[in-house]
């Protein structure tokens, strides 16, 4: 936790005495009926359970950085942000519901005749529907929070055919296998990471795609993981680009050539892996007399992050080819750069933005908070003749789960 001034750590403690008074009385509220002495208890285990959140606070940047298992950690972590985020939506609720009830005295005073209070179907109170609203939503998220733990190696493989009129005959029913964002500082269970590799081979891909952050700041990451994705293979070969997290530029370095020996190391660890890193440029795949351009990019984002690419390099040389695939990692260069100015570019494949790891899609509705920072953030998108494909990620960053966005394996299937 970065360190704070002294009005900004005040202003911190009385927005979390807020929240913690609101908490507090909906929970005691709650137990209002539960005889003794499991209301002692259940109010004991509350407070128990809010002096171990405060611990937590109070020993964050320690927790952070202790020699602990990965597994702890994340438990510990989840707990953390869970608890927080239920007792904030908690506060939420029961704020506006105090916020309603002050409109109506407010009205009360400047007319002669009482507000009448609001009920609900059986005689209950707005108030205390809110109340018990509050305490199921906040909760619910607790829990969801806690069980999209056990999600974040259930991989899926969605598959999808798109269909090109100009794509080269000897291409036709190229299978494509697209995996992103593998966050390897992340893993803390190696046999689940390669049963992954394992669906990946499973798919007889012609090519394999990674379209950046494998790992989350630092190459040493990558020294438990790189000979499980030594492993994958592909008729054509496994291709690789950079992400924003594998610049390293979300850590503190020694000095410049630190920083620049962790970026080589990595860029070593891809080749070590037998994947070919493109910085930036181009390679041709043929098969048989025809061929397509696979272009490369570096970390190119439309939304603040560092940028490190240059398309107009990678597209160099590449214009005689009549299909070309472009690797970029923030799909927000899509629509910034690449539908703009290289409108012969068939298909773009991207990931960063995870589905932010938490969402819903179903059927009839597909939704992530994301979305309203990103217009392009899982899955396939159009306009006129180019497609782009958004991957929700092989890992995970920050949350240790996942909540209804699982993580992909992309197989993608091209026909004429």
């Amino acid at each position: 936790m970065r360190r704070m001034n002294g009005v900004g750590l005040v202003i911190m403690m009385l927005v979390l005495v807020l929240i913690e008074y609101y908490a507090f009385s909906a929970f005691r509220f709650a137990i209002k009926s539960v005889r003794p002495p499991y209301k002692a208890i259940a109010l004991g285990s509350y407070i128990a359970m809010t002096l171990v959140w405060f611990v937590m606070l109070l020993s964050f940047n320690f927790l952070r950085t202790a020699d602990m298992s990965k597994g702890l950690k994340n438990f510990i972590l989840v707990f953390f942000m869970g608890f927080l985020i239920a007792k904030v939506l908690i506060a939420i609720f029961l704020l506006l519901d105090d916020v309603r009830r002050l409109v109506y005295y407010v009205i009360g005073l400047f007319y002669a005749n009482e507000a009448t209070p609001l009920t609900v179907q059986n005689g209950m109170t707005r108030s205390a529907f809110m109340t018990r609203f509050a305490l199921l939503f906040g909760g619910t998220m607790f829990a969801t929070l806690l069980h999209g733990m056990s999600n974040r190696y259930n991989y899926r493989v969605r598959n999808l055919k798109l269909k090109f009129d100009d794509l080269p005959a000897a291409f036709k029913g190229l299978k494509i296998v697209h995996i992103s964002d593998i966050h390897s500082g992340s893993f803390n269970d190696p046999e689940a990471v390669q049963k992954g590799v394992l669906m990946i081979n499973e798919q007889k891909p012609d090519l394999i795609l990674f379209t950046g952050d494998l790992v989350n700041n630092k190459s040493e990451e990558m020294y438990d993981y790189r000979s499980i994705f030594s492993k994958l293979s592909a008729t054509y070969g496994v291709y690789s680009i950079l992400g924003n997290h594998d610049y390293g530029d979300y850590v503190e370095w020694e000095n410049a050539d630190a920083k620049k020996k962790n970026l080589d190391d990595l860029k070593s660890i891809h080749a070590e892996m037998g994947w070919r890193l493109l910085l930036n440029e181009h390679v041709v795949v043929k098969k048989g007399n025809d061929a397509l351009a696979l272009l490369g990019v570096e970390n190119i984002s439309a939304k603040g992050f560092n940028t490190y690419g240059d398309l107009s390099k990678a597209y160099a040389g590449s214009e005689n080819h009549v299909f070309k695939i472009l690797m970029s990692h923030d799909p927000s260069h899509w629509d910034s750069e690449t539908t703009q100015r290289y409108k012969d570019i068939h298909l773009t494949l991207s990931g960063h933005t995870h589905g932010m790891q938490f969402g819903v899609e179903i059927p009839w509705l597909k939704w992530s908070p994301v979305q309203y920072a990103y217009n392009r953030w899982a899955g396939l998108y159009q306009q006129e003749n180019q497609y782009l494909y958004v991957n929700r990620g092989f890992g995970f960053l920050g949350y240790p789960g996942r909540v209804g966005i699982l993580p992909e394996i992309t197989v993608l299937e091209l026909d004429a």
